[in-house]
């Protein structure tokens, strides 16, 4: 994670939430008021983003005391506590809402990941994220896919070359635009390129491209392209692939599975923060 960029998004959170101050907390609970709070799970899960958490709590008031009671990836069942919280009580309410908003997206996220890695495994295949993020929460999203057992594909347009059919478009042809970009990209650099089609399939192994993208193809028609490839290419598979047909496309010969809706579509997790005595 960029701890930089999540103190920024804290910071941002909480001007947005309380920028003008805990109205309601203030008017109750003097400074000296004092309380316990545990944060537990309503459901099972995946916890993550235990640290951003516990970021907030202090970004809020030094005064509060957070102990994790769990470590980010791990499985953890309904009713289990995650987090403890001492301090002064209008500090531990203010910083509320947007400690768990950051603990229910993140580990949103990372139980689904949890989930799409349970359903390959034994088969070889990677499932990774792709760039479908969150604006400014990308770092915090692909390290909760990690925490949930999936792996990243690249973080920025900057890592690696991957050649769209956007690019194949404007350029003129998939074998033009694999030249300008061997010419271009550092020695580092592997050259991937998406191919929608057989015929593309051929044309980015005669260009010699390092990575083919087999996108929203059938998985008869991923069959075909692993057999016209012949391990002279990694093979990833994207778009089109839901949990449901996650296993139909596991197949031999495929290395990656790259799925957006391990970010974009995760479904926001159950936790909640409540005093105790």
């Amino acid at each position: 994670m960029n701890t930089t960029r999540t103190a920024h998004l804290i910071d941002l959170a909480l001007e947005e939430d309380a920028g003008l101050g805990d109205l309601t907390s203030r008017a109750i609970f003097p400074a000296k008021h004092r309380s316990r709070a545990i944060v537990d799970a309503k459901q099972d899960i995946v916890i993550c983003g235990l640290e951003v958490a516990a970021a907030v709590f202090a970004r809020v008031d030094p005064a509060l005391k957070v102990r994790l009671l769990a470590d980010d990836g791990d499985r953890v069942k309904t009713g289990a506590a995650v987090l403890r919280i001492a301090g002064p009580t209008a500090s531990l309410l203010t910083a509320e809402r947007v400690a768990l908003n950051f603990l229910q997206k993140l580990s949103g996220i990372a139980t689904q990941a949890q989930r799409f890695a349970d359903a390959v495994r034994g088969t070889g295949v990677r499932i990774v994220d792709t760039r479908k993020t969150t604006p400014g929460f990308r770092a915090l999203e692909k390290y909760a896919v990690r925490c949930g057992g999936c792996f990243n594909h690249r973080s920025s347009l900057g890592e690696h070359v991957l050649i769209k059919d956007n690019h194949i478009a404007a350029a003129g042809s998939l074998t033009k635009a694999v030249k300008l970009c061997r010419a271009a990209a550092p020695h580092t650099a592997k050259i991937e390129v998406e191919a929608t089609t057989i015929a593309e399939v051929r044309e980015a192994c005669r260009a010699r491209a390092e990575v083919i993208l087999l996108d929203n193809m059938t998985p008869a028609q991923v069959r075909a392209a692993v057999k016209v490839i012949a391990g002279r290419a990694l093979v990833e598979v994207s778009g089109g692939v839901r949990f449901a047909t996650l296993r139909d496309y596991a197949l031999p010969g495929v290395a990656v599975i790259s799925i957006g809706a391990l970010t974009h579509s995760a479904v926001a997790v159950d936790l909640s923060l409540n005093l105790v005595k």
